[in-house]
C-alpha cells in the first residue's frame, strides 16, 4: 500500500512472502493447513534459506506455527497479530475484505473519537497548528480530486491525533489505522472525491482539537466516522 516497497521490501523472500501471506489471510490455505519447507522450494524455485526466511516472517506474525515432526501449520485468525499493518494489507488483498474493512472501522469507531477528545486537552501548540494545517490541505485536495495525496495526507492528520492524545495505546494504533486508510484509496474503494461532509468534519475536529473543546472534537470526530462506515458498508 502507498508504496509498496515499504511492505514488500526488497529479500528474495518477499514473493514468497507475499504469495503465501495472501492465501493464509483469504483462507485459500486454511488453518490446520501444513506447509512444509521442500514443498515451498519446489513450489517457487527458491533455496531452503529463502524458504525459512519467508516462514521465519509468518511466524513472528501469528499466521504459522513451526514444529519439529509436525512441520508449519497454518494458524487460525485468533492467533493472527490482527494490527500488523502488512496482515492488514493481505486481509485487504483478498476476498475478505469487506469483513476486514468491517472491523477496521468498528475499531476506529471506537478508539478515534476518544482520541481527538483527548487531542484537545492534551496536544501541543504545534500539534494543533499542524492539524488545522491539514485540514485545510484536505479540503484542498479532496475537493480538486487528488486522492493519492489527499490519502497521504489524511493518514497523517489522523496520526497526528491519535499521538497527540498522549494516550500510548492509541498512538500505538496509528499504524493499523493508516493500514485501512491507505488500503481505502488503493483498492478503489474511496469516490472520486471526498463528500462534503467529510471536509467539513475534519475541519470541524481540526478547529476543536485546536481550541481545546474536548467534547466537540470527540462528538465532530464520531461523526466523521459514521459518515465512513456508511460510505465503505453501505449494508
Amino acid at each position: 500500500m502507498g508504496d509498496r516497497r515499504n511492505h514488500t521490501g526488497t529479500g528474495l523472500h518477499e514473493p514468497v512472502l507475499e504469495k503465501l501471506g495472501m492465501e493464509i489471510a483469504s483462507g485459500e490455505l486454511p488453518a490446520g493447513h501444513v506447509l512444509t519447507l521442500e514443498g515451498i522450494q519446489e513450489r517457487f524455485a527458491v533455496s531452503r534459506t529463502v524458504a525459512r526466511e519467508a516462514m521465519r516472517v509468518l511466524e513472528s506474525k501469528g499466521l504459522v506455527r513451526s514444529r519439529r515432526r509436525v512441520g508449519i501449520t497454518v494458524r487460525p485468525i485468533e492467533a493472527w497479530n490482527v494490527f500488523d499493518p502488512r496482515v492488514i494489507w493481505w486481509r485487504l488483498s483478498g476476498t475478505g475484505y469487506g469483513a476486514q474493512l468491517r472491523t477496521l472501522t468498528e475499531l476506529r469507531i471506537a478508539v478515534e473519537p476518544l482520541a481527538a477528545g483527548a487531542a484537545a486537552r492534551a496536544a501541543t501548540h504545534a500539534q494543533r497548528s499542524r492539524i488545522v494545517e491539514l485540514a485545510a490541505v484536505l479540503r484542498r485536495l479532496g475537493e480538486a480530486g487528488e486522492l493519492t495525496e489527499f490519502m497521504e495526507r489524511d493518514v497523517e492528520f489522523h496520526t497526528l491525533l491519535l499521538q497527540a492524545s498522549g494516550n500510548e495505546m492509541f498512538g500505538a494504533l496509528a499504524d493499523a489505522v493508516a493500514a485501512v486508510l491507505q488500503g481505502r484509496t488503493q483498492l478503489g474503494l474511496m469516490p472520486h472525491k471526498p463528500v462534503p461532509e467529510a471536509l467539513d468534519l475534519h475541519e470541524t475536529v481540526a478547529q476543536a482539537v485546536a481550541a481545546g473543546r474536548s467534547a466537540d472534537a470527540e462528538r465532530a470526530m464520531g461523526e466523521l466516522l459514521t459518515e465512513v462506515r456508511g460510505a465503505m458498508l453501505p449494508n
